[in-house]
């Protein structure tokens, strides 16, 4: 189901930007006296190439990246050595985790919820001709794009089993249909880490961050609560949300899209580390 929306948005991108994708690079006009149709066009264009640019990048990595990289899929698996312990921990927090936080996870997460929303946030910032709300949506839009269907082709790769199942963290049955065998990675972790860091990004104050950050992380918690993923399947989710959102924030920044432009390597970012001790891993964010 995941896959078929973003397979349909990336469709209506496509098929909206036909007369504008020819351009190499993103093209300017005048944010505050152009008309809605011109804005949206912009818009769309903006989002076509942002995708686009997500899905060439691996083609100009550096060494430190495919080190980088490599660090994302060793950790994963060393953590995944965890996974079965923290799934019974999780259960027996099943019965006192309050139901409207589980709930409010599951719909938050859900990807026809999810896209209401951001069409709403974006067609705010469009009718009110807002260029920051509507680069923060084009940002929303072409990142979550970009990781609903890389994690779509990765979990209908890997084929893991639930939690809920009963399989074990290491079964898996590659391109199977089964809804039980889609645990790796978490969509509604994607597409949840995906909002909310592209949302903290535009903010200054920690304090609002770590509003927005806490927000987004009831997805992912309420998920591994319910049993239908693993910590690795969090783990990796969210590691690759927060890839994506930085790498498509640093073309649009280096492009000046929206008419809006900062030295991206003097902006207040959260830097993102993997700290190994003992017998414990972690993902800690300095801002």
């Amino acid at each position: 189901m995941f896959a078929k929306y973003n397979f349909i948005a990336l469709c209506c991108a496509i098929c909206l930007c036909l007369n504008a994708s020819s351009q190499n690079k993103l093209y300017k006009i005048e944010q505050d006296s152009s008309s809605v149709l011109k804005l949206l066009k912009y818009d769309v264009n903006t989002t076509w190439h942002s995708v686009k640019h997500a899905f060439s990048r691996p083609a100009n990595w550096k060494e430190k990246d495919v080190l980088k990289l490599g660090t994302l899929i060793i950790g994963t698996a060393a953590l995944s050595l965890a996974d079965e312990n923290f799934e019974k921990f999780a259960s027996k927090q099943r019965g006192n985790f309050p139901k409207i936080i589980r709930d409010f996870g599951w719909y938050f997460g859900s990807p026809q919820n999810y896209f209401m929303a951001n069409a709403g946030l974006y067609g705010f910032g469009l009718f009110t001709k807002n260029e920051r709300v509507r680069r923060t949506s084009v940002l929303i839009i072409s990142s979550s794009i970009t990781t609903g269907l890389l994690q779509s082709i990765v979990k209908n790769g890997f084929g893991r089993a639930r939690p809920n199942t009963g399989l074990g963290s290491y079964y898996f049955k590659p391109f199977s249909k089964e809804g039980g065998l889609h645990s790796f990675p978490s969509g509604h972790t994607v597409l949840a880490i995906t909002m909310s860091h592209a949302i903290a990004k535009q903010f200054n104050n920690p304090w609002v961050k770590a509003g927005i950050y806490t927000v987004g992380a009831i997805p992912p918690i309420s998920r591994l609560v319910d049993g239908a993923h693993w910590l690795t399947d969090i783990a990796f989710a969210a590691t690759l949300s927060i890839i994506v959102v930085d790498s498509i924030d640093k073309f649009l920044y280096k492009n000046k899209s929206h008419d809006i432009s900062y030295n991206y390597k003097k902006l207040k970012r959260i830097s993102w580390n993997v700290s190994f001790r003992g017998n414990k891993i972690g993902v800690i964010g300095n801002f």
